[in-house]
């Protein structure tokens, strides 16, 4: 059960017992002073579930810092099309959260996106961890900092140290096998606490069983994406959009949530966006 699963990453990161790895993993990413984590709030993003029938849906980490700032870290094994745009979208969403009616915009606090990639989510170039910021193109001038969304890649992680405590971080994260975990607590004793801490959790049975779940629950998602892809469903979608039937594309979109699809999943097979999907 590695760590880059949705799952274990946040039974390993969200548990209160392990605010040590979640700091460790947090300085590592984020250029930020050291007393920012010396008090950090965990919220717990499932009790925000969108549909009844959600189950494990929602694993994203939500963390609040010692001076209010707002970050959401998430693991993305399956690169979708429109995972770019579902990134900015719940970015937003945690900016508007913060604001009743008559609050200032200078209460705003600042939002943090962390994505954990397993694919590739930026092929315009080969660095595994990027950052972004509203900035102008033209004269490279920031707009405002509020706003930040970090990008890790797995798939572009070199095999060697590069130096950098990220590195061990990012390495614990993609290893598959026990012995990679073992090699890597020899190269970084940094990582022999998340090492040790990790292979404890994997023999966990209520753990396992959790385990099980999620992954038959994204088999099946997988399954029913291409079924809808290849039976008379997609067909049906095909020519409801070529005839401009709006209804008839939102008629599939619900029934795939019914199956407890992915929305990211729905919009390809669909069309629609994930704002609409949403809206149902």
């Amino acid at each position: 059960m590695p760590a880059k699963s949705d799952i274990i990453f946040k039974l390993l990161f969200g548990d209160e017992i392990n605010k040590d790895l979640l700091v460790g993993f947090l300085t590592a990413v984020l250029k930020l002073p050291a007393g920012e984590f010396s008090h950090i709030q965990i919220a717990d993003p499932q009790s925000k579930r969108k549909y009844k029938k959600d189950k494990l849906a929602i694993l994203d980490l939500k963390v609040t810092t010692s001076t209010g700032k707002i970050i959401n870290i998430e693991i993305q094994v399956d690169i979708t099309s429109s995972v770019r745009e579902r990134i900015v979208f719940y970015n937003a969403r945690m900016m508007a959260e913060q604001l009743s009616s008559g609050d200032d915009y200078d209460s705003v606090k600042k939002t943090i996106s962390i994505v954990v990639a397993g694919g590739e989510l930026l092929p315009e170039h080969k660095k595994y961890h990027d950052k972004f910021v509203l900035y102008s193109a033209e004269t490279n001038t920031t707009f405002t900092d509020i706003v930040e969304i970090h990008t890790l890649e797995l798939s572009k992680l070199p095999t060697d140290p590069d130096g950098t405590d990220l590195w061990g971080w990012l390495e614990f994260i993609n290893a598959d096998s026990e012995e990679e975990l073992n090699m890597l607590a020899q190269k970084s004793p940094k990582m022999k606490v998340p090492v040790g801490r990790l292979l404890e959790l994997n023999m966990d049975a209520n753990t396992r069983e959790l385990f099980e779940a999620r992954e038959k629950q994204r088999r099946d998602n997988l399954h029913a994406t291409r079924e809808a892809m290849r039976t008379g469903m997609q067909q049906g979608m095909q020519q409801g959009m070529q005839q401009g039937r709006m209804e008839e594309r939102i008629s599939i979109a619900k029934s795939l949530l019914e199956l407890n699809m992915p929305i990211e999943n729905i919009s390809v097979v669909t069309g629609l966006t994930v704002q609409e999907i949403e809206s149902f």
